[in-house]
């Protein structure tokens, strides 16, 4: 026995462990929605492409595949509040190793190298030299920076697989503890409790987000001058939210080693036998064979995608097409697209229990309202600018622009990249020579025609009139396409209702949203965006992160794919919807048989 029956009766331990759990589920949400909401950030501090930082945003799915299937098998054996506990504490471990990267790797320098603590001399130097850094040329700081990557992609894969086997027992032991002791009146309204704060949970890390990004990443030493959150160049102290979430994690997870094993509750509990487990695998399996059930499964894996590849690089799409700051794109995703998703699946709740929807009339419904929210997604294809020109990248470079050498106290900064827009917003890539090819040039006009205008740093993005309309717009059509969540989520569950017993669908059913959605999307939608790179930074011969895009292949390129999953999922509804009209499976006023 537990420290916990002596607190009084079921009813006060019942809600005690819903609200303990109800935070852990948060601090659950709050890493997740953290990590992506920073994923630009680290690509931007580690030289990561976005093939690399969508793997590793989704490699918990790995783990939390293999060690789900184990659940419905030990669901009744074990502890389960103390499994959850160990679970939870896992997950703080996670948070902390993905912190590791920024204590171990080198302080963080702006490649533009236009800014100094003391002011800025600028000199002109007119000798041609290249932007890239061989193998041979490479120095001491590039080697680390190298190896700072490295070390980043096996911390944080390493972390990131260590999370998915902490969450592995978090829902399915919670929701089935709470449903097993909680009796029927009482269960219904304490997942309703825990799903309110799955709902809302992923908008306060995006949010908390966009508070740590506004913090200088290290946050040790002073910012360099002229370098403001506002600037391309800035990165942001994303490590500091996850030290905040790992010490929620703590802290939510220290109470469910002083729950009971069982309690007294309004119900019988039965221990699975082995034959029984064994049914339930063969109904999981022939539930899997049955094509309406299958056709939805796998037109929410669709759905599924389009959400993924939002929660991953909306707010990179936001500060490359439209010059947002990155505290203020997370901030926007935070604070209006998640909350739109969230109000539109309670509208579709709503909607749910008010017209008494059958399940035949659910594709059709769904049909409806996913091709509105995608016909919503068709203005945003031409909400933006072309891609601004870059002497060298996509605009011819004229004999007249040669090198931009900086002088900062005498000293001559090496293997510096400088970006400068004259007054056409024509942006110029230079890289600073050794001193072996140096001379300097006072007063040289490097720059004809603009009477020798130079400006450091990136040229002002043309499109940032189109951010709160494009942001709206998206919300919008997110709000749209949630309101059919809770009615094809009540058709799933009816297809589980079919099959008795099934206590173990819930779990293994997350299955193929990981497997076929969470996982690979992330990967799918950054190998989309880094095809649309026109321009890469190279170090020691080998590809960086990517400097500049191609806007108008970003933006199609994004979007289509989002469009073609949803189109996809409506294609799959509408066979569905055709294929229930001439079958009797699947309807809501039908009470399953026990």
């Amino acid at each position: 026995m537990g420290l916990i029956p002596s607190l009084g009766s079921f009813c006060m331990v019942g809600s005690l462990f819903v609200l303990c759990h109800g935070f852990l589920q948060l601090s659950q949400l709050l890493y997740s929605a953290y990590f992506r909401s920073t994923i630009s950030t680290i690509e931007r501090r580690y030289g990561l492409n976005s093939f690399s930082s969508g793997t590793i945003s989704s490699l918990h799915e790995v783990s939390n595949c293999i060690l789900i299937v184990f659940v419905s098998y030990f669901g009744s054996r074990v502890h389960r509040p103390r499994v959850i506990g160990v679970g939870g504490l896992l997950m703080a471990v996670s948070a902390m190793l993905l912190t590791l990267p920024h204590f171990l790797s080198q302080p963080y320098t702006h490649d533009s190298a236009l800014q100094s603590k003391n002011q800025l001399h600028f000199h002109d130097l007119c000798i041609p030299h290249n932007t890239t850094t061989s193998p041979e040329s490479c120095g001491r700081e590039d080697t680390r920076r190298l190896a700072d990557t490295t070390l980043v992609w096996i911390l944080m894969a390493i972390a990131q697989l260590l999370f998915g086997v902490g969450s592995v027992p978090i829902q399915p032991f919670g929701i089935s503890y709470i449903d097993d002791f909680a009796g029927s009146k009482n269960s219904p309204l304490y997942i309703a409790i825990l799903f309110a704060v799955s709902v809302f949970g992923p908008s306060l890390g995006y949010l908390l987000g966009s508070v740590m990004l506004r913090f200088y990443v290290d946050v040790n030493r002073s910012v360099v001058t002229g370098l403001s959150p506002v600037d391309p160049g800035w990165v942001g102290a994303w490590w500091m939210g996850l030290l905040i979430i790992s010490g929620f994690l703590t802290l939510s997870s220290i109470p469910y080693f002083f729950f009971p094993r069982q309690m007294s509750s309004e119900v019988n509990v039965s221990t699975d036998s082995d034959d029984n487990l064994r049914e339930k695998d063969r109904m999981f399996f022939h539930l899997m064979s049955n094509p309406l059930f299958l056709l939805l499964v796998l037109a929410q894996c669709c759905f599924s995608s389009v959400i993924a590849g939002l929660a991953s690089f909306l707010s990179k799409f936001l500060e490359r097409q439209y010059g947002a700051p990155v505290a203020y794109s997370t901030l926007l995703v935070g604070s209006l697209n998640l909350p739109a998703a969230a109000v539109g699946m309670l509208i579709g709740g709503f909607i749910m229990k008010r017209t008494g929807l059958t399940a035949k009339n659910i594709p059709r419904f769904s049909v409806i309202m996913l091709t509105i929210s995608t016909l919503f997604c068709i203005p945003l294809f031409f909400m933006g600018c072309d891609t601004q020109k870059i002497s060298g990248v996509n605009y011819p470079v004229e004999p007249i622009f040669l090198v931009v050498v900086l002088l900062i106290n005498n000293m001559l900064l090496i293997n510096k990249i400088i970006c400068v827009c004259n007054d056409f917003w024509v942006e110029h890539l230079f890289e600073t020579a050794g001193h072996a090819h140096c001379h300097v040039f006072t007063n040289c006009k490097c720059v004809s025609g603009a009477d020798g205008q130079v400006k450091p740093g990136h040229c002002p993005n043309s499109c940032s009139h189109y951010l709160l309309p494009v942001i709206l717009l998206i919300s919008l059509a997110s709000l749209i396409a949630c309101l059919t969540h809770n009615p094809l989520y009540m058709m799933l569950i009816l297809g589980i209702q079919e099959y008795k017993p099934f206590e173990c669908c819930p779990p293994k059913l997350t299955l193929p949203p990981s497997l076929l959605a969470w996982l690979p999307a992330p990967a799918l939608f950054g190998t989309a965006i880094d095809m649309s790179c026109i321009w890469w930074k190279n170090v020691c011969g080998r590809k960086f992160s990517c400097e500049y895009y191609d806007n108008t292949l970003f933006r199609s390129r994004y979007l289509g794919l989002q469009v073609g999953y949803k189109i996809i999922g409506i294609f799959l509804l509408i066979i569905l919807g055709w294929k229930a009209k001439r079958t009797q499976e699947y309807d809501l006023e039908k009470k399953p048989e026990i």
